[in-house]
């Protein structure tokens, strides 16, 4: 089932839980914290849990996109006795030991932005929505016809979620052709710039990107710059500070569906501090999504939002 967020102060979200222990050690691990997308979210569960605790202790790891050095850090927390793992994890279903192993030893374990499985509960964006909104977006600029290349990513349940998404919005759009070769643009800037490159050699008309995550779409715009294509859209999923620069200049990068990954990592604390409490509500929540174009970026308030985005659907 899913929960979709609306605004609440603070104050509110937080005296339901002041009466549940303190959590006295958390720890976060998750796909890269030199992503400004996964620092925003640790900012967001950090304040979150000195409101709760100002004494607590958290451990904030990056698993730089690779499944080993990820399931090292489980254990580590793990060794640490943790209350809380909030765990963004790089690959949705590898993981999967790890995560039994943390909640045997008595520590609750909550995905964020991606699903992980055996975990207590789950805090992520509406990441279908989010490929339906940016893909109908570009079908639409595109006057209903063109040929649509989708750029994949990491294997987590984000970016499937997202290309579903758009293939569900481009069903309804007979003249678009849609492009996807399987390629894994990393969620890097430089993967999504060589899965570019490639694509160029290989398909000779592509008039609009799909990138999975806005640090892919803007390697894939330096991609067709190089190649001097001037005319191919770009939409992308995240709605970072990186792509509202690039909106408010000219360019491919048109459009992007924004997150809010403060208050997924904020929500995802007092989400595990509920399930530690014994709370038997919802083990679910999606955070809501909106499409962010240069003709509502000066509404547009960014990560740090503590108000979900609103916009248009």
């Amino acid at each position: 089932m899913r929960v979709v967020l609306v605004p609440f102060s603070c104050l509110y979200l937080l005296a339901g839980l002041c009466q549940a222990a303190e959590p006295a050690r958390i720890g976060i691990t998750v796909g890269a914290l030199d992503n400004p997308f996964y620092q925003a979210l640790a900012r967001g569960a950090v304040q979150a849990a000195h409101s709760l605790n100002p004494a607590v202790r958290v451990t904030s790891l990056s698993a730089n996109f690779t499944l080993a050095q990820q399931q090292r850090q489980m254990r580590e927390l793990i060794a640490q006795k943790v209350d809380l793992i909030l765990l963004g994890a790089v690959d949705s279903h590898a993981i999967a030991p790890q995560v039994r192993a943390a909640r045997a030893a008595g520590i609750t374990v909550v995905a964020v932005d991606v699903d992980a499985p055996h975990v207590d509960g789950t805090v992520k964006s509406d990441n279908r929505q989010a490929g339906e909104i940016v893909c109908r977006y570009l079908a639409q600029r595109l006057h209903g016809q063109g040929r649509l290349l989708i750029q994949g990513g990491p294997p987590v349940t984000s970016v499937s979620e997202r290309i579903a998404g758009c293939r569900a919005a481009l069903a309804t759009f007979p003249g678009i052709t849609t492009i996807n070769d399987g390629a894994n643009g990393l969620g890097s800037s430089l993967g999504g710039q060589r899965a570019m490159q490639r694509d160029l050699q290989r398909f000779t008309r592509i008039d609009a990107v799909f990138a999975t995550n806005d640090r892919q779409a803007l390697g894939t715009e330096k991609a067709l710059d190089a190649a001097g294509l001037r005319q191919v859209l770009i939409g992308a999923v995240d709605g970072s500070p990186d792509i509202e620069r690039a909106l408010k200049l000219p360019g491919r990068i048109v459009a992007s569906a924004s997150q809010s990954p403060y208050l997924i990592g904020r929500e995802a604390v007092l989400l595990g501090m509920r399930l530690r409490r014994g709370d038997g509500g919802q083990r679910l929540v999606t955070v809501p999504v909106a499409l962010v174009t240069r003709a509502n970026l000066a509404n547009y308030h960014g990560w740090q939002s503590l108000v979900p985005p609103s916009g248009s659907r």
